[in-house]
């Protein structure tokens, strides 16, 4: 019997159609005879469809008329499993009905790649594909992914965090961060992916332009030094905590002073439709030295594994080539076109890494099924709330 594989896309996220692009890209990719593949596409209310062109990307040049020939679904757990079942259910004719072995995710930004979706399908009780809920959260917030590579000896740049209340006293803020870090520096909100909002600043006129757009998308934005002379080297790692491994290294070409959302999903696909990221001018692999590569790709593995990361990652070095120092700069724990094209240069063709994604997913369901949650107790036999003020078990 064919696996049951619920590819899950879209979703209330500034990165909603890249999702589609990813999504639909893998399942072009996915074995046929081993999976029974169900496109479920999320629109930007996270509510669920199903139907026949919910897998087909010409479909969704026209969403609202997609929309209205699928079918909403939900997700339950029956006690013997869990379900993609129709809502609201019909009174008369067939109810849409159908289990689930597996989900695999191919999400991206706020509200589905920081863990809010994990938890959500962890709690359902069904095996998903990909990070955990924590390892989730910390991919996708910048700061709290930096304290803790550099906890585990991953070189890392400074970087400080302004909240809303800062924002409140933008002068202040200003002046904080022209004393520590000076011109040139970079504004990125705290948890979004592909390149949105982000914008480095020269001076202080684009500085509080930056800050303005950052907060846009986020109530927390990170500063941090913007590296002069960068090179951008990116490394996919693909496994769990307890074994991971690196694939070929790229330098991604880009034409501002960051590789833009422009550069990663628009100037590329113009007159072809969009690849998502597998169309990026890169170079694949990286013109760096044999020392480099190994560098960077032990480094990836080594903070793919501190993050208690699964599946596969992309994460993205820097090179300040003022000094050729080599600094973390940020992990996608659900990568564009999930970084296939770091894996066919050293043998691992899209369809084969999709398996492998599966598999872990499926080892990891196997391993919690060991793991003790409950425990018999008679504490609530025994409690009492004390009268009205209540009182300590």
């Amino acid at each position: 019997m064919s696996l049951k594989v619920a590819v899950l896309f879209g979703g209330k996220s500034v990165e909603h159609e890249v999702s589609v692009i990813s999504a639909i890209q893998a399942i072009y990719s996915m074995n046929k005879e081993k999976y029974d593949i169900i496109p479920v596409y999320m629109n930007k209310k996270n509510e669920m469809f199903v139907g026949e062109d919910v897998g087909n990307i010409d479909a969704y040049k026209d969403i609202k008329g997609l929309i209205e020939k699928s079918q909403r679904v939900i997700m339950i757990n029956d006690g013997e499993g869990v379900k993609l079942i129709g809502y609201p259910q019909k009174k008369f004719g067939k109810n849409y009905d159908t289990s689930v072995d597996v989900v695999f995710p191919i999400v991206h930004g706020t509200n589905v790649e920081d863990g809010n979706l994990q938890g959500f399908l962890k709690t359902v009780g069904v095996p998903f594909v990909g990070c955990d809920t924590i390892s989730s959260a910390m991919g996708m917030d910048k700061y709290i992914q930096k304290l803790v590579l550099k906890e585990a000896g991953v070189p890392v740049l400074d970087a400080d965090i302004f909240r809303l209340s800062d924002y409140e006293d933008m002068e202040g803020l200003l002046d904080k961060i022209e004393t520590k870090y000076g011109y040139p520096v970079i504004v990125k909100p705290v948890n979004l992916g592909s390149s949105v909002g982000i914008t480095v600043a020269k001076n202080r006129a684009e500085l509080t332009d930056a800050v303005d757009d950052a907060f846009r998308y986020a109530s927390r934005v990170l500063v941090e030094h913007a590296v002069s002379k960068l090179r951008e080297i990116n490394c996919s790692v693909l496994g769990d905590e307890n074994v991971a491994e690196a694939s070929e290294c790229e330098e991604p070409m880009h034409t501002k002073d960051i590789l833009s959302y422009e550069d990663k999903y628009v100037s590329n696909a113009k007159g072809s439709g969009s690849k998502g990221m597998a169309s990026v001018s890169r170079k694949v692999p990286a013109e760096i030295s044999p020392e480099r590569r190994e560098e960077i790709r032990t480094l990836a593995v080594k903070a793919f594994k501190a993050l208690g990361c699964s599946g596969v990652s992309r994460i993205d070095f820097m090179i300040d080539e003022e000094d050729d120092s080599l600094y973390f700069n940020e992990i996608n724990t659900i990568p564009g076109s999930l970084a296939f094209y770091l894996w066919e240069p050293i043998g691992v063709p899209y369809t084969e890494l999709l398996d492998r994604m599966i598999e872990l997913a499926l080892k990891r369901a196997r391993t919690e099924e060991n793991i003790t949650y409950a425990f018999d107790t008679n504490i609530l036999n025994s409690a009492s709330l004390g009268g009205s003020k209540g009182s300590k078990l």
